[in-house]
């Protein structure tokens, strides 16, 4: 199975484990990683770029992580926002496995429970914020769901903040958003990456 596919499962595939270390306002990192997960070998600069811009909005009480991988925005979140409770979802059975150790090893169990589910799915309630860093080489189809189910999933005044290329769509996406929510704002942009976010309102 090729890193092309972390957004589906595969029974079959080898394991070979490794640790991804990164550092965060003076914090050091190391999660636990393994082949068939996304950026299985580093922290890439959008999920980076995603974290250091969140880090001082005030994203409610509770938070759903969605194509979260082994955990490291969600984790990294719930780490520095004490009072923050996060819901971490993924397709990927050995990524979200990845994400309980993760969060396990940071503490966090009691406020970060990890789910499979395939998009929206599984997930119920209504969540003060959604952030994804999207599986983009699933397709438009995956990715432009993740966005319209977010309206659904929020509660007003709700927010969802996605992270974008510029070469992978991000104008396109903020188009998409602007038509779905009413509004979109440009929180950060760095070495062609945007942050987006999108309010629900009534």
């Amino acid at each position: 199975m090729s890193n092309s596919h972390y957004f589906v499962n595969d029974a079959n595939l080898a394991s070979k484990p490794r640790l991804v270390k990164f550092n965060v306002n003076n914090i050091e990192f190391a999660f636990e990683s393994d082949i068939g997960v996304f950026s299985k070998n580093e922290l890439d600069f959008g999920s980076r770029l995603l974290i250091e811009t969140l880090l001082p909005i005030d994203l409610g009480k509770n938070m759903l992580d969605i194509g979260c991988g082994i955990g490291p925005i969600g984790l990294t979140l719930a780490y520095f926002k004490k009072d923050l409770k996060v819901l971490c979802s993924d397709v990927n059975m050995r990524a979200l496995s990845l994400c309980e150790t993760n969060a396990r090893k940071l503490s966090l169990s009691q406020r970060v429970t990890c789910l499979q589910s395939d998009i929206y799915l599984e997930i119920e309630g209504l969540y003060d914020s959604i952030v994804s860093n999207p599986p983009i080489r699933a397709g438009k189809k995956i990715t432009y769901a993740i966005y319209t189910g977010a309206k659904s999933h929020l509660i007003d005044g709700g927010s969802l903040y996605v992270v974008v290329r510029k070469e992978q769509g991000a104008l396109s996406v903020k188009s998409f958003l602007e038509e779905t929510f009413g509004n979109v704002e440009v929180l950060s942009r760095k070495k062609g990456y945007y942050i987006l976010k999108s309010t629900k309102v009534n």
